[in-house]
């Protein structure tokens, strides 16, 4: 039986047509969700395997998308370590971290049990959402990077400038080093239970990487990603996204990953340029073009996918997650197309080469 099309894209083999998926598929913008959250806190749903899987198996069937990712979140393996997590109103307001991680002897304390003990129900979830996919449909697997989990824990939740955590970067390299090294660790762990649960594909959200400069990305990050990415099952793929990231991405191709996700920051075909030839790109339009008329999202799906001119290895996505007001009838039509606008790109680019 052939891959199915997202891996085949993760490979750089050439499809059809562009396979598509769309960061925070299942989320507040569904109806469905918003019902099933007025009964039930978003940590209880992370936890209760046949729900996660429910709300993951339903995106896929409501959108259409090439690809399902598990439902869950990046702080979850954070909750162990006895930092205080709550998610405030249930998640709608971001999580807070009670006891931030601040200094060498903050880093000490913290528990370091193996996923593996702490969140089965990750995996269990996992399980249960891959016996209920087609086989076509593969089920992408995630977490959070070592410095975007490290921001959340050292900030204590959602920052904009991210003061607290440069400070401890800068000024207590040991202590940072250290905790770069025990987040490494966890989340190794942690990836590597989803992909024997049944992941085919994950994630690496560095969500907050874009805060920093290119100089401190190669000090204090680069050789944690780069360790971090050895780390995982071999022959998985890995994509490797960050938002803000367009004067990273040299240093995050680098780092490895056999997918670069790419915000709209930058044009793809300017990112391809920068992160080589060698590995396939994710991405990249911005999330408030679902809010645009269709004849406007139309125009942006076609000048992403022209700048991508039919090579293989492409994965289209939105530069940041789905937003919650946005209109569900949009995204569906703009998984409808992409599949419509690249297959006949695909099939033209093919064409004008054998010619």
């Amino acid at each position: 039986m052939q891959e199915p099309i997202l891996l085949q894209a993760c490979r750089r083999q050439p499809t059809p047509y562009t396979p598509v998926w769309l960061m925070r598929q299942a989320g507040r913008y569904m109806s469905e969700y918003r019902a099933l959250r007025d009964q039930v806190p978003f940590l209880t749903l992370c936890k209760t395997p046949d729900l996660a899987a429910q709300v993951t198996v339903a995106a896929v069937e409501r959108l259409g998308v090439d690809a399902a990712i598990i439902f869950a979140d990046i702080l979850l393996i954070v909750e162990p370590m006895a930092v205080g997590l709550e998610f405030s109103k249930g998640g709608g307001d971001g999580p807070v971290i009670h006891r931030p991680v601040r200094s060498g002897a903050d880093v000490e304390r913290l528990s370091e049990r193996s996923p593996l003990e702490t969140v089965p129900f990750v995996f269990e979830a996992i399980r249960k959402a891959r016996a209920g996919l087609p086989p076509e449909v593969p089920l992408i697997g995630f977490s959070g990077a070592p410095f975007t989990v490290a921001s959340y824990l050292i900030e204590g939740g959602s920052a904009r400038h991210y003061i607290e955590t440069k400070r401890l970067m800068y000024q207590d390299s040991g202590a940072w080093r250290a905790l770069m090294e025990r987040l490494v660790r966890v989340i190794a762990t942690y990836v590597n239970g989803q992909i024997a649960a049944g992941a085919q594909v994950v994630q690496l959200f560095d969500s907050w990487v874009g805060c920093l400069s290119p100089a401190d990305y190669r000090t204090f990050i680069l050789p944690h990603m780069r360790t971090l990415i050895q780390s995982i099952t071999p022959g998985t793929p890995v994509i490797h996204f960050g938002t803000e990231t367009a004067g990273l991405l040299e240093l995050m191709a680098e780092a490895g990953g056999d997918v670069i996700g790419v915000d709209w920051h930058i044009d793809l075909d300017v990112a391809w340029q920068r992160v080589g030839e060698n590995r396939a790109l994710q991405g990249n339009l911005d999330p408030v073009v679902l809010f645009a008329p269709r004849a406007e999202l139309r125009r942006q799906v076609e000048r992403i996918l022209t700048a991508v001119a039919g090579r293989p290895g492409h994965i289209f996505n939105l530069g940041h997650g789905i937003l919650p007001q946005t209109p569900v009838e949009n995204v569906v039509a703009l998984v409808e197309m992409v599949h419509e606008i690249s297959e006949k790109l695909i099939s033209s680019f093919k064409f004008q080469v054998s010619s």
